[in-house]
Order: structure tokens, then C-alpha cells, then sequence
């Protein structure tokens, strides 16, 4: 199935292409990228277009799916990327999403994660995806609490240095108990 655009109120979804570059670049490079998520190593326009493609493109071809490009509606301006990411390391797709912080507090993550998850239930058939991020990220876990996940427990990632909190669907925690 071929990747589409999602939209929301305020925002569109786009499968990232080459030219954008620029934008990556910035996004990636960007302390509270490096902080919350890890430094990629991507330092020049070649490098963020290496960076797409082997990461996001190559997610497209071999999983269906992978981070897109959130822009608003109103002026096509990029401000983040959100989607589904699939880890060798997980058993289930998680949702990714970081925002250029001039546009944190505005309800973006929120927007675009639960417009991802509606879009992986309804058009990929994906209705279990959870949550991974850094202990210290009040920020991303409030994310994910307001897209119905929850804690489950603290793991280690191949490739991500310390801790991460795992979150799973609120509805699962239910379930078990």
C-alpha cells in the first residue's frame, strides 16, 4: 500500500523526501534533539539526505511505514516528524515524533501522534504500538499518556545510551491485572 498524506485540523503528514534536507538538518541538530533522542551524527545537507533515505525511506519500503514529516496546513512550514518506527530491538512498532522546539507547547505531538495511531489502526492494520522515550523527557512522556499509553517498565535499547521508559497501551495494562 502506497504511503499517504494524513491531515488534521492544523496539520499534514508526508512521507519525507530529499528536499528535506534543510529541515532535517536543523531538527537533528538541535540541542533538545541530542538531549532527549541522541546525536544521529548528521552534520551537512549530504548527511541529512543520508539520513533520510536509510532511515525513513528504507522504513517506507520494508515495513509499510516509518516517520513522516508534519507541516501546517495553513503555510505548508515543516515543524516536526512523527510516525511509526519498528525496532529490531521491540516486538511491537512504537510511535517517534520530535518537534523543532519553537513549536513545543502547542499541541502538535499530540495531533500528529494520535493521527498516526488512527491511521496505523484504521489503514495498516497496527493496533498495537507503544512508546519508548528517555526517563529525564517530562515533556514526551505527557505525549504519550495523552495518547492513551501508559508505563510498563524501564529497558535498554541497542543504541540508546541509558534507560528508556516502555510504555504499552493503557487498555493492555488493564487487561492483565
Amino acid at each position: 500500500m502506497p504511503l499517504l498524506e494524513i491531515e488534521t485540523a492544523r496539520l499534514r503528514l508526508r512521507p519525507l523526501q530529499e528536499h528535506d534536507d534543510a529541515f532535517i538538518l536543523e531538527l537533528l541538530n538541535e540541542p533538545a534533539f541530542i538531549a532527549n533522542i541522541g546525536d544521529k551524527d548528521v552534520h551537512d545537507l549530504a548527511g541529512a539526505r543520508n539520513y533520510i533515505e536509510k532511515g525513513p525511506q528504507a522504513s517506507y519500503r520494508q515495513h509499510g511505514h516509518g516517520l513522516l514529516l508534519v507541516e501546517l496546513q495553513e503555510d505548508s512550514s515543516p515543524v516536526g516528524i512523527c510516525g511509526l518506527v519498528k525496532r529490531d530491538s521491540l516486538p511491537h512498532p512504537d510511535i517517534g515524533y520530535a518537534f523543532l522546539q519553537r513549536h513545543w507547547g502547542q499541541g502538535y505531538a499530540c495531533e500528529a501522534g494520535a493521527a498516526c495511531l488512527e491511521h496505523a489502526s484504521a489503514r495498516l492494520s497496527i493496533d498495537y504500538v507503544v512508546g519508548i522515550t528517555s526517563p529525564h523527557n517530562l515533556g514526551s512522556i505527557r505525549v504519550l499518556e495523552k495518547l492513551g499509553l501508559q508505563y510498563d517498565r524501564t529497558l535498554e535499547l541497542p543504541g540508546i545510551n541509558g534507560p528508556s521508559l516502555y510504555y504499552i497501551p493503557a487498555k493492555t495494562s488493564a487487561e492483565k491485572e
